[in-house]
């Protein structure tokens, strides 16, 4: 029912003839923090990010574990997997399996299966002219990520990024499903401007985001500033630029963080443009940092301008 085609955030099958369709999703990370119980959290709520990307319920995970036993002692593992055992049950997902390979650089995520009734799947197909743009969570993890690797982070930047990182994207949907949402992705790997791109091009429209109106985790700008950029955020704003344009003075450190390569990031939902203001004061009652950042119009497919 879904597949790669519009480089949708999980994979949709036809269950038989019964009234859900299957989710279907991988995802693996490499540690953003050191605490092993807390990247376990993380890589957990990622994974399972994809699930309700797609309007669905996540059920059941397999866990992919990369480790060098040779190297770490086991209680690290160990650590690990309670981590996403923790994430798991709060987002009522059980874990019936995994596997475990030896690997010189840890890296840990799922597998994970969830449900969607097949008139209730949302994909980068269903945006519309006219709607608005909503973003649930904050950007900067992948700038932040690369500040606390070289140790340059404070403790109040890792915790907020921490917990925006460990927040499960179920609310924001539901709230979403309220306000009339038709479009859905969550922002991870590509970036905003990349996960934008791929709705843009898969419902045919072009889009304007209000940079200004962007919400940032604490120290972003200070960290992106001062050089603390992940290669696949520059990587993501290359491959980008040829579908951008600026308006107004454009701010170089705002377009990074638009293009940063998230982890465990909100879900980006278009929703008709009387529903925004609703929408975003129910997801700010859950203490998502939650904003309206722009809308989509009919124009050069795939296309973003980037009005400042």
């Amino acid at each position: 029912m879904v597949s790669h085609d519009h480089a949708d955030d999980a994979a949709v099958v036809r269950a038989g003839a019964g009234d859900q369709a299957l989710v279907l999703t991988a995802d693996v990370i490499a540690p953003l923090v050191d605490d092993a119980h807390t990247f376990g959290r993380i890589a957990a709520t990622n994974s399972i990010s994809d699930v309700y990307a797609m309007g669905g319920r996540p059920l059941y995970a397999l866990n992919l574990v990369f480790f060098p036993d040779e190297l770490l002692p086991i209680e690290v593992l160990e650590e690990m997997l309670r981590g996403v055992e923790h994430a798991c049950a709060v987002a009522g997902v059980a874990i019936v399996g995994g596997h475990s390979v030896r690997d010189r650089e840890v890296k840990l995520g799922l597998s994970v299966t969830g449900v969607v009734p097949p008139d209730a799947i949302l994909t980068n197909r269903g945006a519309r002219a006219g709607q608005a743009l909503v973003l649930t969570k904050a950007l900067g993890t992948g700038i932040i990520g690369t500040a606390i690797k070289n140790q340059l982070a404070t403790t109040e930047q890792l915790d907020a990024a921490v917990a925006s990182m460990t927040t499960h994207n179920a609310g924001a949907l539901d709230a979403g499903r309220r306000h009339g949402v038709s479009a859905c992705t969550d922002v991870t790997g590509f970036g905003l401007l990349g996960h934008l791109h791929n709705i843009l091009r898969g419902s045919g429209l072009a889009a304007r985001i209000d940079m200004t109106a962007l919400p940032l985790l604490p120290g972003a700008v200070g960290h992106a500033a001062n050089g603390q950029v992940p290669g696949g955020t520059r990587a993501n704003l290359k491959f980008l630029e040829p579908n951008l344009t600026w308006t107004g003075t454009d701010d170089a450190i705002l377009t990074l963080l638009a293009a940063d390569a998230q982890t465990s990031g909100g879900l980006l939902l278009c929703v008709p443009q009387a529903a925004a203001s609703p929408l975003v004061a129910e997801l700010r009652d859950q203490s998502l940092p939650a904003a309206e950042i722009g809308e989509l119009f009919a124009g050069d497919v795939g296309g973003i301008e980037l009005a400042f």
